[in-house]
């Protein structure tokens, strides 16, 4: 709690490193580590982020550099470069908002440590989101794929284990293996760790894709929402990523948008959330500013390209209204941003986070940053904002 409010961060994230996976894999996966080499990253993290003392591993699966400094002559071959196990875009690029210094380890395996950094800014819930290999990952061969979502599952289900309560994880669904993500969501879907779904899919399969009905009915039965997390400088990549022009400062503006919006359009022009009605749709890391302007457009262009859609039982800004969308707020959008969307939209659409322990995250100050704009949002909309609109979407229990 955090005067008086209960607080849930939906965008807050684990890591977990290489040696960390390791320890949950098969045997099957573990007789075939090897095949990760090409991909594997020496990581050695600034104090303050949640990382160990020293050098730790990740995979690295092509990533774009983005590498252009905006004003400098555009080579399009030197802007769509990839390596294997290279540095990210951001990588050494930025600095933490935050000056104070989180618990060592609380991306990998250290929630104790996790708990107590979370007491210290008020915060009941967290939302744990993997890092960027997890959505990499995806183009990796599909059974390679499958090993490393397995492992990620069992260890996030000892790491929430501390207090399931408290620490929430999402379920990795990738979309090029929808059988295995059909049969693993229903042997472990009912655990309480389980609060999210987020789809992994595959360069060009949109979410509306057919192939992804099994997927969505089991999450119907389960009560399970989708969470969308963007990262921009790995596969699936984001769209218009090879048009960006080099520059990791505008592609990060847009990547994070512009997936959402793509993917937001297709669940709903999609029929989805009609077809499915205990499933929401949720955004993290993308800010929130968007979302009415999308939804207007939306609302127009349904109706007016006709036969494009399937007949929707309500405009897309009404399944904001009624709560099946939910996006996360980004602290730098400011409170009139904010009211601007509960004007148009209502309070029902927004939920609290601050990408923690990630660079952006200002921990342990993010919620009370927040709480300053009780003077332009409501003590009621705060509310909402802060946990009763994650309560809704998550599946909590």
């Amino acid at each position: 709690m955090r005067n008086g409010f209960r607080v849930i961060d939906v965008d807050s994230h684990v890591t977990p490193s290489l040696e960390v996976l390791h320890k949950y894999a098969s045997d099957d996966l573990k007789g075939r580590w090897e095949e990760f080499r090409p991909y594997m990253r020496e990581m050695n993290s600034p104090e303050g982020r949640g990382h160990p003392k020293g050098p730790w591993h990740t995979l690295k699966v092509n990533p774009i550099p983005y590498n252009r400094i905006a004003g400098e002559p555009f080579d399009v071959k030197k802007a769509e470069e990839t390596k294997k196990g290279g540095a990210g875009a951001v990588e050494g690029r930025v600095v933490n908002t935050s000056t104070e210094i989180c618990h060592e380890r609380i991306q990998h395996d250290n929630p104790e440590g996790r708990l107590l950094d979370m007491d210290a800014e008020g915060v009941d819930v967290n939302l744990l989101i993997p890092g960027t290999w997890a959505p990499a990952s995806s183009a990796l061969d599909p059974s390679l794929t499958t090993g490393l979502y397995a492992a990620y599952h069992d260890y996030m289900r000892e790491f929430c284990g501390v207090d399931t309560n408290r620490l929430k994880g999402l379920f990795l669904a990738p979309g090029g293996a929808i059988e295995w993500a059909v049969s693993e969501l229903k042997r472990i879907g009912n655990e309480s760790w389980v609060s999210a779904v987020w789809p992994s899919l595959p360069e060009g399969m949109p979410i509306d894709d057919p192939a992804l009905d099994p997927l969505w009915e089991v999450m119907n039965d389960l009560h399970l929402p989708i969470m969308h997390h963007s990262f921009f400088y790995e596969p699936p990549y984001f769209p218009g990523y090879r048009d960006i022009w080099g520059n990791s400062a505008v592609a990060r503006t847009a990547a994070h948008p512009w997936g959402a919006q793509r993917a937001l359009a297709y669940v709903i022009a999609g029929g989805i959330l009609d077809r499915y009605p205990n499933i929401k749709v949720g955004f993290s890391e993308t800010g929130h500013g968007w979302l009415p302007y999308w939804l207007l457009r939306l609302d127009c262009q349904v109706t007016y390209v006709k036969g494009s859609v399937p007949k929707l039982n309500h405009l897309p800004t009404e399944y904001a209204k009624m709560g099946r969308i939910a996006v996360a707020i980004e602290a730098h959008e400011g409170p009139q941003m904010t009211q601007a969307v509960f004007d148009i939209l209502g309070d029902d659409c927004l939920m609290y986070s601050s990408d923690f322990p990630h660079p952006e995250s200002n921990w342990p100050h993010s919620v009370d940053n927040v709480l300053k704009w009780g003077n332009i949002i409501s003590g009621v909309s705060m509310k909402k904002l802060l946990s009763g609109n994650a309560d809704r979407y998550l599946r909590m229990s």
